[in-house]
């Protein structure tokens, strides 16, 4: 079960923050789906609102609610959902991909193609898209037992800790 504290809002007794361990969640904004224990309240009116926030998920109650009455059951919601990560999708961003692909192309410019070209290979950006990001490995990389270590430690570690919103790298395999 993943650990959460509630905050108070200063001036919206309506809401409430829940904070959560880093990494838990990615994306900020009104989260575009939630697990069905968190979409049932939201669907019965309990909930106006859940959004994601860095590090924590604020909840707006509907008209006519009150902590007091509710908070226990949205606790128990919001613990269940948690324990649920993929049934979370993020907010819509839409500048997420240009980010996204810039962070990646600076990263392969850089320091992670820097590595790959001293061991006589490269690294091509071919797409971000959707929190993926497609890398071609080339040269003496292509083929390379330690490629997907590379892709791994000096691209997707990396890039995630510029991009939280990142879901994966993956290597397009040979150009056609």
């Amino acid at each position: 079960m993943v650990p959460v504290h509630p905050q108070s809002c200063p001036g919206r007794p309506d809401r409430l923050r829940w904070i959560l361990p880093p990494g838990v969640l990615s994306g900020t904004g009104v989260a575009a789906a939630v697990p069905a224990p968190l979409a049932a309240l939201l669907r019965d009116g309990t909930l106006a609102e859940v959004r994601v926030e860095p590090g924590a998920v604020l909840t707006t109650l509907a008209a006519g609610r009150a902590w007091g009455r509710d908070g226990a059951r949205i606790r128990s919601a919001l613990h269940a959902a948690l324990d649920e990560p993929a049934g979370w999708t993020a907010p819509a961003d839409p500048h997420g991909d240009q980010r996204l692909h810039a962070a990646a192309a600076e990263l392969l410019d850089g320091s992670a193609g820097a590595f790959a070209r001293s061991h006589g290979g490269r690294m091509e950006l071919v797409d971000a898209r959707d929190g993926v990001v497609t890398v071609r490995m080339l040269g003496a990389c292509r083929g390379c037992p330690a490629a997907a270590s590379t892709l791994w430690q000096r691209v997707e570690e990396q890039l995630r800790r510029r991009c939280p919103g990142l879901r994966a790298v993956v290597d397009a395999g040979p150009a056609r």
